[in-house]
């Protein structure tokens, strides 16, 4: 009988993991930090300690995310970096970005990267996107513009 109602524990507890990771997928494969991409930036340009980078792949009308990575002296390096970004209303040019969706912004001590962020609908809109760190007492940011248009 007690082997019964721990096998009968057992099971409802693998269903429910099982119920919990089947829920929390879907976010997950929305954005992620791969695919092609359309814009990177590190800085500062002599010894990069930072990195933008914005990807886009064709899943959703167009999915666009960003990652700001740490580089150089910073890798592996404990640090509040943040990460955002926008789909604009503009379709092509540069300038500013009139925001139609905004991601939450990703803002937390990390060692390698904060994000992805991403916004969908994005195949024939602009996006723009923006990333922080605190590093060794500087703050390093990094603001795309508009891309991908």
């Amino acid at each position: 009988m007690m082997l019964r109602k721990a096998f009968g524990a057992l099971v409802a507890l693998l269903t429910l993991g099982t119920v919990l990771v089947v829920t929390e997928a879907p976010s997950q494969a929305a954005v992620a930090c791969s695919g092609t991409i359309t814009y990177s930036y590190a800085y500062p340009p002599s010894k990069p300690v930072a990195e933008l980078v914005i990807y886009y792949n064709s899943t959703n009308g167009g999915t666009n995310s960003a990652c700001m990575y740490h580089r150089g002296a910073a890798y592996g390096s404990s640090a509040r970096t943040s990460v955002q970004i926008a789909r604009c209303a503009e379709t092509s040019g540069s300038g500013s970005c009139t925001a139609t969706a905004v991601s939450t912004k990703d803002n937390a001590d990390y060692l390698y990267y904060a994000g992805p962020r991403g916004v969908t609908g994005t195949a024939n809109n602009c996006v723009d996107a923006y990333g922080e760190m605190d590093w060794a007492g500087t703050t390093y940011w990094i603001h795309s513009g508009r891309q991908g248009c």
